[in-house]
């Protein structure tokens, strides 16, 4: 069976400036990635050459086996659901729950395709999945910070897509509501068969149990990349973060310290 997501010599150059450095990585089915790295390190630059909207200068990348530049990429985005803050700027405030988790079906930002009664259907049912039936017809504008990406991960699985990625989907959110999404992955993560995910962010903090695997980024270059035990340690993440950083755990979750110079 093909891996979910293949990356082989991905370099992504623009004028004099290397910004991805011939980057391979394999997600497989069952696998949970997290991805981190310093300010810079090419984790945006990654996830915008995933998704199409950054072109690379050499190498390839496949999902599901369909090759980027041989297959209709229109197509083959709705199987790649992504979750990012940079969507709310473009949600109309007026618009409720329940249509912007259905846009996601059709790959729209502010709704406009015909609803029918299975995608209303179809929609309900993940908004249940993320805790918000009762939110259904609240408008965008009214949602918390918390509510509004737990809709946004809804609307990413409204078209079924077999890979979706979370781009610092905990950003702005207070401790407490941070801990209510980061519960709510670690749900997502388990239930039979979701998508695999891929987390981008900066905290260890935030790597639930469900994730099995890390990719570290440094200056556009894989540093690591495999199961998590093996990648998260105290001197790579010193070496990824250009610091000296100990790692440690409380009960099954990451914690993170700083040493000054």
């Amino acid at each position: 069976m093909p891996a979910i997501l293949e990356v082989s010599g991905l370099r992504v150059e623009r004028g004099r400036t290397t910004i991805l450095h011939d980057v391979a990585w394999r997600v497989a089915r069952g696998e949970h990635w997290a991805v981190l790295g310093a300010n810079g390190s090419g984790k945006t630059s990654l996830l915008k050459a995933l998704t199409g909207f950054l072109s690379p200068t050499a190498g390839e990348f496949s999902v599901l086996g369909q090759r980027y530049g041989a297959s209709d990429w229109r197509e083959l985005r709705l199987k790649i659901g992504v979750v990012t803050s940079a969507f709310a700027m473009s949600i109309p405030p007026s618009e409720v729950a329940l249509d912007t988790v259905i846009s996601g079906k059709y790959a729209q930002l502010d709704l406009w395709h015909r609803v029918t009664r299975a995608d209303r259907a179809a929609g309900l049912r993940l908004l249940k999945l993320s805790g918000l039936s009762r939110l259904a017809a609240r408008e965008w504008a009214y949602l918390s910070q918390g509510e509004r990406q737990r809709v946004l991960i809804a609307r990413a699985l409204m078209a079924k897509p077999r890979l979706l990625i979370l781009d610092e989907p905990c950003a702005g959110l207070d401790p407490v509501a941070r801990e209510v999404f980061l519960q709510f992955i670690e749900a997502l993560a388990r239930r039979k068969n979701s998508p695999a995910l891929v987390l981008v962010t900066h905290h260890v903090e935030e790597i639930m149990p469900a994730f099995t695997h890390a990719l570290l980024l440094r200056e556009g270059r894989v540093l690591a990349a495999g199961p998590r035990q093996r990648v998260l340690t105290s001197a790579r993440l010193s070496q990824a973060f250009g610091a000296r950083l100990r790692l440690g755990r409380t009960g099954p979750r990451y914690r993170l310290s700083v040493t000054p110079a």
